[in-house]
């Protein structure tokens, strides 16, 4: 199982930061390169039930919301939430690190777009566009 989600760290100036990484695996490019495909990084964006610059589901909300639960954490996430780049890349690496702990790209992406019973020919124009946009 990977470690936590976003792990804070303090410098020695006293600023704390957020990490974008599970086990170690930085996931930034992977994040941005969805960002761009999925709304072009609008943080308002709407499609259907979708929204935000990730175009976060409320069942992905939901989902997340289990999985903190189930790791005795007392944070939960709100549909606003989604609005939020901040939270939704939070959400992201949560996601990965309870049903990709191996960190794989390809999984990651293609389930970002299909779900986590994604199929490879349902989601290879995604995975393209995605691996297009993490390339440039």
């Amino acid at each position: 199982m990977a470690l936590l989600l976003v792990s804070i760290t303090t410098s020695a100036n006293g600023r704390s930061s957020k990490s974008t990484t599970t086990s170690g695996f930085d996931w930034t490019p992977v994040m941005e390169a969805i960002i761009k495909v999925e709304s072009e990084g609008n943080p308002k964006a709407v499609s259907g039930n979708s929204v935000g610059a990730m175009q976060i589901t409320p069942i992905l909300v939901k989902e997340c919301n289990e999985i903190l639960s189930k790791r005795k954490s007392k944070k939960r996430y709100t549909l606003a939430d989604r609005y939020s780049v901040e939270k939704s890349k939070e959400m992201f690496l949560l996601i990965q690190s309870y049903f990709n702990p191996e960190n794989n790209v390809e999984k990651a992406i293609r389930s970002w777009n299909g779900g986590r019973s994604y199929g490879i020919k349902a989601t290879n124009r995604y995975y393209r566009k995605v691996m297009a946009k993490m390339n440039k």
